[in-house]
């Protein structure tokens, strides 16, 4: 039986979403023990090693003969947005006690994907569609909040890298979205693979730590690196040849989900009530986006 292209995107975005879910467990586990950057050395290392054993068994080297010059600028900036946008997201997870807290929070990069694809994509959303993305930040707030006035301490440390890397995310998103049927995904994985590992080289070496670390965090490295570096951005950025950036955003927003339970089985950590509700609330939200784009494309469909 033939899979359609949207049935292939679906699962491709479940497939990243199931490994980079387990991406927070693991880089927990092993920023617990190592600094941010031997963190990076070790888990950028091994991902662009199984990228690049990917491209060989699929003999996708051609492609890079394929790479214009403009695409390069591309690459480039790409490279750049995801340096720092990476950084921010391993802060927090550093910074933040449980990983699902993380998680939750991070349910608001849907909104930054929504709104910045209708302003440089034209994708339209519903007043159903931003009722959800209210929600989904409306949550958000309540699992960040600390209940102080000033807005120095309004919210619990580490909020602010979320929401960073969040951002810097959707941005990332676009751009490629914008240029996926022009550049291979294989290209951008090394590509991304290649510049977060020559940042952490280059930080390593600043701070002048050394490479040595437990043979517990190089396992947790390991494993997190196989799903993270290379199966959820692979995944991900092959859904995006088969169903739209604002369907893969929304599918992705079930990762708190799947990352409540692996911090509950591997750290035995269950968020707070509060920290619950609001996370139940941002996925709410997210539906809402979910139910109002299909109401789009149904609309759509009779004109196209």
């Amino acid at each position: 039986m033939k899979i359609s292209n949207s049935v292939k995107g679906i699962l491709l975005a479940v497939v990243s979403v199931i490994a980079v879910s387990n991406v927070y467990i693991f880089s927990k586990a092993a920023l617990s023990e190592v600094s941010l950057q031997q963190f990076g050395v070790y888990w950028f290392s091994f991902g662009l090693l199984w990228i690049l054993l990917y491209a060989w068994y699929k003999k996708t080297y051609h492609s890079l003969k394929e790479i214009k010059g403009n695409q390069y600028f591309i690459l480039f900036v790409i490279g750049l947005i995801e340096v720092i946008g990476t950084y921010y997201f391993f802060k927090s997870i550093h910074t933040i006690s449980n990983p699902t807290i993380v998680s939750f929070i991070g349910n608001i990069s849907p909104v930054f994907v929504i709104t910045l694809s209708f302003i440089l994509l034209k994708e339209r959303f519903s007043n159903l569609e931003l009722i959800g993305m209210l929600l989904a930040l409306a949550g958000a707030f309540v699992i960040s909040y600390k209940g102080k006035a000033s807005f120095k301490d309004m919210f619990i440390n580490g909020t602010q890298y979320v929401v960073y890397s969040s951002f810097l995310a959707a941005i990332n998103s676009v751009v490629v979205k914008k240029n996926i049927k022009k550049i291979h995904p294989i290209i951008f994985t090394i590509s991304r693979s290649l510049f977060l590992l020559i940042f952490s080289i280059m930080a390593l070496n600043y701070v002048g730590e050394s490479l040595v670390i437990s043979t517990r965090a190089v396992r947790n490295i390991f494993i997190g690196s196989l799903l993270g570096p290379f199966l959820t951005v692979i995944a991900g950025y092959l859904a995006l040849q088969y169903i739209p950036l604002s369907q893969k955003a929304i599918i992705a927003s079930t990762k708190g989900l799947f990352v409540l339970l692996g911090s509950y089985l591997y750290f035995n950590q269950f968020p707070p009530a509060i920290t619950l509700l609001g996370g139940l609330v941002t996925i709410a939200g997210l539906l809402l986006i979910a139910f109002g784009k299909m109401k789009s494309q149904k609309k759509a469909k009779p004109t196209s």
